[in-house]
């Protein structure tokens, strides 16, 4: 397993984005992100999904694990980029209606995993299996806390939290920040 895998770029300005992959100003955020690269250019800044898991979205621990699952296959940055846009092109199909209602409540992890797989093109069952994944969720969830993160999208430039950026934020404005 590699925090690389959700990283891009590779310049020496740190962008953090700390995002839940079914919260729909998240999805914004990440849909965001191949432009932020190209406007800011990818020797300039480096990019890093932190994922937050927020317990009001019910199916947010399945996901996240397999987002960190599918960073440990072969080729696991493109896995994992897969997972996150599929999630965030079909988010309905992972969310529950009112966070307590709707189809989702009829649907097992294991459906949740075949959905993503379907969708994704990325086979995730038998590495979502692997005991060590703890370890990366652990720590995802340990670095939000350490820094103070409770809601997504949150973002971070080079260590210290951005308060008034937001999703709805132009690339632009992103990129100034990070540049500045």
């Amino acid at each position: 397993m590699s925090q690389h895998a959700l990283s891009w770029g590779h310049g020496p300005r740190i962008f953090e984005i700390f995002i839940e992959p079914t919260c729909p100003f998240s999805v914004r955020a990440f849909n965001k992100l191949d432009a932020l690269l190209k406007e800011t250019g990818e020797d300039n800044v480096t990019v890093k999904i932190r994922l937050q898991s927020q317990p009001w979205h019910l199916f947010s621990g399945v996901i996240v694990r397999c987002i960190l699952a599918a960073s440990t296959l072969p080729d696991g940055k493109v896995a994992a980029r897969n997972v996150l846009q599929a999630v965030a092109d079909h988010r309905e199909e992972f969310e529950f209606t009112d966070h307590c209602s709707g189809p989702n409540m009829d649907a097992t992890p294991q459906q949740i995993i075949a959905r993503i797989e379907q969708y994704s093109g990325v086979k995730l069952a038998e590495a979502f299996a692997q005991p060590a994944l703890q370890t990366e969720i652990k720590w995802h969830s340990k670095y939000a806390r350490q820094n103070g993160i409770h809601v997504t999208p949150t973002f971070m430039v080079n260590g210290l939290v951005q308060p008034d950026l937001g999703s709805g934020d132009d690339v632009g404005t992103w990129a100034q920040r990070i540049l500045a």
